[in-house]
């Protein structure tokens, strides 16, 4: 998120028009299904969130966090909110930082969708990417414990964590391609771009030889995770709603992309000067995480990067979708939906330069 926009997904404010349910019905869901709910019981809407609707449920002991399927007609496929608390479960089992589940609802006679109840856990999100809260001689650090996070993701036999069956492994890059060139395509409320319609085109011809299957998150930003109130250190990653069994690789090139990413569309550092402000460069944060993967290098980096960028411009092309319909969860969804042509751009761009 922009330095310029961030606080309005900071916080939590009353819930939207649209996106209101039964919370008495809610508060008897929790009270049969999570240990030791006593209500009574208020809900609030997060800011944040395009896709699933996020709420926070305080009661006068403790909070936790509501995802829902969103209300009104939904993609084939798209807000499973039952495989981000299925990831979710396995992933905490295992000892990696995410909230814990307390349980999932597949009843839409209870709120009206889909939902998973999970912890509220406390810590701080960094909404810009150049960490302007933390002391510059401890940036290297927090860089360092996203990096090695992802390591520890990626390092995970999905099948010895009961994972095994949470994608396909194999082919990520031709599924993925096809999935959100056909998002891309069957939204025509969203309308054609010619830049989406020449990545569209390029991509599946061009994928790199090799291929590896881990879990990957899909949407690893610093936006996405709760640090340490004080330390550098990652409490709970956030926003799973595309994880799968995939490639590794372009799981990091996704992150690693905060290096060329403008700050005015989602959390990056294009334009910073990242030597003055202590973070770590590119080359190194991307040979860090070779290092701790037991690799030499990353030769196809390139195409990884201009795979993600139309990954990402899909993504915002469904938010313009959404926004046409008046289905949009985040308050500021319209904002979003007008960045969708520069990352068609950008994309575009990046597959020009792998030529």
């Amino acid at each position: 998120m922009s330095t310029q926009d961030h606080g309005a997904n900071l916080g939590t404010s009353a819930v939207r028009e649209g996106f209101a349910f039964d919370e008495a019905a809610l508060a008897r869901w929790l009270a049969d299904n999570v240990p030791d709910f006593s209500g009574p019981l208020s809900v609030t809407q997060f800011k944040g969130g395009q896709s699933n609707p996020t709420y926070k449920l305080t009661t006068p002991g403790r909070a936790y966090v509501l995802r829902r399927k969103p209300p009104g007609l939904l993609l084939p496929g798209a807000h499973a909110i039952d495989r981000e608390a299925k990831v979710l479960s396995a992933l905490g089992k295992a000892g990696f930082p995410v909230a814990h589940v307390h349980g999932l609802c597949t009843d839409d006679a209870i709120i009206g969708t889909w939902f998973y109840v999970m912890e509220m856990v406390e810590g701080r999100i960094f909404w810009d990417a150049t960490f302007p809260d933390v002391l510059r001689a401890e940036r290297p650090a927090y860089f360092d414990a996203m990096n090695a996070t992802m390591a520890q993701l990626h390092a995970f036999d999905p099948v010895a964590i009961g994972l095994g069956d949470y994608g396909k492994p194999g082919n990520y890059f031709a599924r993925q391609i096809g999935r959100w060139s056909r998002q891309y395509l069957d939204d025509t409320d969203a309308g054609r771009d010619p830049d989406m319609d020449a990545l569209v085109a390029w991509l599946p011809e061009n994928i790199p030889a090799g291929d590896e299957a881990a879990i990957v998150h899909g949407d690893f930003r610093c936006d996405n995770m709760i640090f340490h109130p004080s330390e550098p250190r990652v409490l709970a990653v956030l926003d799973w709603e595309l994880s799968t069994l995939g490639h590794p690789l372009a799981d990091f090139a996704y992150h690693a992309m905060m290096y060329r990413m403008p700050p005015a569309i989602v959390a990056g550092l294009h334009g910073a000067d990242t030597a003055a402000l202590n973070i770590p460069s590119e080359a190194d944060y991307v040979a860090a995480y070779c290092d701790r993967s037991g690799r030499s290098g990353m030769p196809d980096f390139e195409f990884y990067l201009a795979f993600n960028l139309f990954r990402l411009a899909a993504i915002f092309h469904g938010i313009k979708g959404r926004v046409v319909r008046g289905t949009a969860a985040s308050a500021n969804a319209r904002e979003r939906a007008q960045s969708f042509p520069i990352l068609a751009k950008m994309a575009r761009q990046s597959m020009e330069a792998c030529k």
